[in-house]
Parts: structure tokens; sequence; C-alpha cells
């Protein structure tokens, strides 16, 4: 589904991804495991374009992305839900989960957003409400209900559980559980595996924007 193969990516001046490398297949949930600033986020962005490695590869489905614009990545069925949420405070909680569809000419968004809604219950309560209205952990639901919209192949999950109250957070592991068994393949990019380590098939630990390699037991 997703290989990421020795990339390497700067910011400025500062390389922060060194050779990394990373696998999440068909049907299955991956952590990505590693402090702050130790480069989980740039990968995530890289893998949507916002960010471009200088050396490496990274491959969708068999695709490789470097020749993907980055408007047409989400339209590839790529969803990404960013670590500060990003939503657009003076629109309603259903203007937020559309924008990505709108923004890749989606024709089935009354069908994504029932599949959300049945998903994500609560959103529905609040659709009209404005994100500038809501709670943090709030928040990360329409993040993640955003990202669902258009996510119909693969998830990217930033810290999905940071700085959410205990029981908005367990509601989020519940959805993200609710989701296996499905066609969906899901990157969880977490600090810890704390509230993940049920979920995930397998992970992947970066430190100072590379591959943490397991000691072979003695």
């Amino acid at each position: 589904m997703l290989t990421v193969e020795s990339v390497h990516v700067s910011i400025g001046t500062v390389q922060v991804l060194r050779s990394l490398r990373l696998a999440v297949p068909a049907q299955s949930m991956v952590g990505l495991i590693g402090r702050n600033g130790a480069g989980k986020t740039t990968l995530l962005r890289t893998v949507m374009g916002h960010l471009t490695p200088s050396q490496g590869r990274i491959t969708f489905e068999g695709q490789d992305l470097a020749s993907v614009p980055r408007h047409a990545r989400a339209a590839m069925g790529i969803g990404y839900m960013p670590e500060d949420r990003g939503l657009v405070p003076e629109l309603s909680v259903e203007e937020n989960i559309l924008v990505p569809l709108w923004a890749t000419g989606a024709r089935n968004q009354r069908e994504r957003l029932e599949f959300i809604y049945g998903v994500l219950p609560e959103l529905a309560q609040m659709r009209e409400r404005r994100a500038l209205l809501l709670s943090g952990g709030q928040q990360k639901l329409v993040a993640l209900a955003r990202a669902l919209g258009v996510g119909t192949r693969l998830l990217l999950l930033d810290e999905p559980f940071e700085g959410v109250a205990p029981a908005l957070s367990m509601r989020l592991g519940e959805v993200i559980a609710g989701l296996r068994g499905g066609s969906l393949s899901v990157l969880i990019a977490q600090s810890d595996l704390n509230h993940s380590r049920k979920l995930v098939d397998g992970e992947v630990v970066i430190e100072r924007g590379a591959n943490v390699v397991a000691e072979a037991a003695a």
C-alpha cells in the first residue's frame, strides 16, 4: 500500500529524515513511534506532498508519489489528520468535513457524509456548529472525519490522542478500532503506543529522523 524507501528530507538547512524506511501493508494499521521532534510529522507531510525528499522514494499502491502533484494525493484516497487539526474556525462542522471533497471535486459527497455520520453519529448532531465553538477533543473528531471523507484507501493520523480528555481519547480509539477489517490502511504517528497498542499490527520506531533497529536477542 504505502512504501517509504530510504527517504531523506531537509527543512531549510536541517536534515530531518535520514534514510527512513517504512511499509504500511494493505488493510493494516501501523504505528510510527517517536519522541517529539523525531520526524513523524515531517514524514506524513512528505507523503502528502508538502515536503519533497532529496533522496529516496515513496510509493502508494505501486505509484511513485514524486510524479503526483500535492493537490492530487487526496484524490488518490489518502486522508490526512494533522496534529493541530487544521480546521477552518468560521466554517461549520459539516463544511470542514466537506472541504477536501470540494477541493478534489468528489461526486460522492453525500455518500461520504452518510458514511462519516454512521461512524461518528455525534458529529451529525453538531453538523451546523462552527468549529471555533468546539472543544479540542471535538475538533479532533472533526479532523478525523475530514480525513475519512477522502481517505478511502489510506489514513495518516498525526498524534490523534494528543491533548484530548480521557473520554474523547477513548472515543477516538473506538472509532479507529472500528476501521479495522475494512479496505483502509492506517498509519498512526504517536509519541508512544499507550493509546493504540491493541490497534496496530506493527510499529516503526523513529529517532532523529532514522529508523531505530531493535537489537537481536543474545
